[in-house]
């Protein structure tokens, strides 16, 4: 990559070349420009940022410890906000990336207003978010550059060589906020066609990584919810195929696809798979299906199904709609088989949805899937439909049981109360909470940890904090002193709206463009400086 000077220089001899008509034109203006806009498409993005995602996946297989997070955001600048706090706090944003939820999408993107997760949303806001996220992270990095250009140039203008050639190394080495989004196509939203067509405009508004669920597309519900109804692995595989080849066609090689599964908590199917060889994969789902034995054709009804399980004539359970169910106590063995297949079939990480934190129960799975895929990796939802202190709470008071540990001044039933809020059982879970996503990426092999929905529920928090102080008595105090003060008290460069809507990228540009008849809203009347 071209340091500052030498960029400088290119594009002083570019100008050159053109002859006295492009005087006008500042060569340092031109890389300053340049390097605010490195990102000049989606694909370009998608490139870049599935080489640290698919680095990111080997040094995890190197170290456990090298696991990757991120947090679901429903809007560019929410996105934006991430990533320039954990630039600031942390100096890097390596191992951060941003999610992009389904459920979020659904409840704050919809021209229909709020609506569940069940893929009734418009599925073009699902790229028009992508191309969102990244337009305000590179409006994050054009800033940021925005702010060295202003120190280089008052550097320059003292004489001060010292910290003129270490803003310039800043410049030189500055990290760029584009990082990996892992964006939800849900269960891709039609057939595979049409998971292919979406697929492309994802990756064409600068998705590297893809998350593929294997619900019944027009049946799709929230992971967390009931009634989930799963399709068999040859159609999930063909989705798998879709997504695989609209990377390939727009030359996204190291693109990644997350394939989810939701048979754990799925006790359904819409259809019986066709097998056609002994021990096939349609034979291996069949086996799953609960029914009962068929000997005669008098236990048949008009429209009744009957398949081979083994050596038996089964007449599948189905409910009033059609729909098939799955015998009980299988969830697991199914997960573990779709998670095998896909691996097996183009998928690059897996998704385990389950109904509770617990790194026992995953770690189960996970080793036995390690048994064939030596190297198989998860995504995993830190999902707050997840009750983290009543579950973590259960789990040590369970331990502590089994230790034969006195549990006799906590209620089981009542492991929620504000009363155990600090005593040893429940400092104990909230340790183990802390502790969760290391022992987790450790025991059981998970690479990325997201949580889906974090800033719908900061969101609304932070607007009822607001809300009952300020329409209360504190009126205008509660806005000043919850909010402003911090605001500056904690250093968020968002203090000042109008730098960061871009306002001062803006002058300069004007100042490019014009010379000194440009009129510029930084002044000394603007109300920003207060906070200089």
């Amino acid at each position: 990559m071209a340091t500052y000077k030498s960029a400088t220089q290119d594009a002083s001899d570019t100008i050159f070349k053109q002859g006295e008509h492009w005087r006008a034109i500042n060569p340092e203006y031109v890389t300053r420009m340049r390097l605010q806009n490195r990102f000049h498409t989606g694909l370009d993005i998608a490139k870049y940022t599935a080489k640290i995602m698919r680095a990111d996946m080997d040094a995890y297989d190197e170290d456990p410890a090298q696991y990757t997070q991120s947090l679901g955001c429903w809007h560019g600048f929410v996105g934006q906000q991430k990533m320039i706090s954990i630039k600031k706090h942390f100096g890097t944003t390596k191992g951060s990336y941003l999610y992009l939820s389904g459920w979020m999408v659904a409840a704050m993107r919809s021209e229909f207003g709020p609506l569940p997760d069940q893929s009734m949303h418009e599925k073009t806001s699902v790229p028009s978010l992508i191309n969102e996220l990244y337009q305000f992270l590179k409006q994050a990095d054009a800033r940021e550059l925005n702010h060295l250009f202003k120190d280089l140039d008052t550097a320059t203008d003292e004489r001060d060589h010292v910290k003129e050639r270490a803003i310039i190394n800043q410049i030189d080495e500055f990290e760029t906020h584009i990082v990996p989004i892992i964006a939800d196509i849900d269960a891709g939203f039609g057939n595979e066609e049409a998971t292919y067509l979406l697929a492309k405009k994802m990756i064409e508004a600068g998705a590297c990584c893809i998350q593929l669920e294997n619900q019944v597309s027009d049946a799709k519900q929230c992971g967390h919810q009931d009634g989930k109804v799963t399709v068999p692995h040859e159609d999930f595989l063909a989705k798998i195929n879709a997504v695989r080849y609209a990377f390939l066609e727009l030359g996204v090689e190291d693109g990644v696809i997350v394939a989810r599964t939701d048979s754990l908590g799925a006790g359904l199917t819409q259809k019986i798979p066709v097998s056609q060889d002994s021990g096939d994969l349609a034979e291996q789902y069949n086996a799953f299906l609960e029914g009962e034995e068929v000997t005669s054709l008098d236990q048949l009804n008009t429209g009744d199904l009957v398949f081979r399980q083994a050596e038996k004539l089964i007449k599948p359970t189905r409910l009033a709609n059609g729909l098939i169910k799955f015998k009980q106590n299988t969830g697991e063995q199914r997960v573990i088989l779709d998670c095998i297949t896909s691996l097996q079939n183009g998928a690059d990480l897996l998704w385990i949805e389950t109904e509770k934190p617990h790194v026992g129960q995953i770690a189960n799975m996970v080793n036995t899937i390690r048994e064939v895929i030596p190297n198989a990796k998860l995504v995993y939802n830190n999902s707050p439909s997840f009750n983290w202190t009543l579950n973590f709470r259960q789990q040590v008071f369970d331990a502590w049981e089994q230790d034969d540990k006195d549990t006799s001044a906590y209620i089981r039933a009542n492991l929620m109360s504000v009363e155990y809020d600090e005593m040893e059982l429940a400092l104990e879970a909230d340790e183990k909470i802390r502790n969760f996503q290391r022992e987790s990426s450790a025991q059981a092999g998970i690479f990325h940890h997201l949580i889906t929905l974090p800033t719908y529920h900061t969101t609304a928090l932070s607007t009822d904090n607001l809300a009952k102080e300020y329409f209360g008595d504190q009126a205008m105090l509660a806005y000043v002193k919850s909010v402003q003060r911090k605001e500056i008290r904690e250093g968020l460069a968002c203090v000042k709206h109008q730098d960061m809507s871009g306002s001062n990228i803006g002058d300069n540009h004007k100042e490019y463009f014009s010379g000194a008849q440009a009129l510029k809203a930084s002044g000394k009347d603007n109300t920003m400086n207060q906070f200089s």
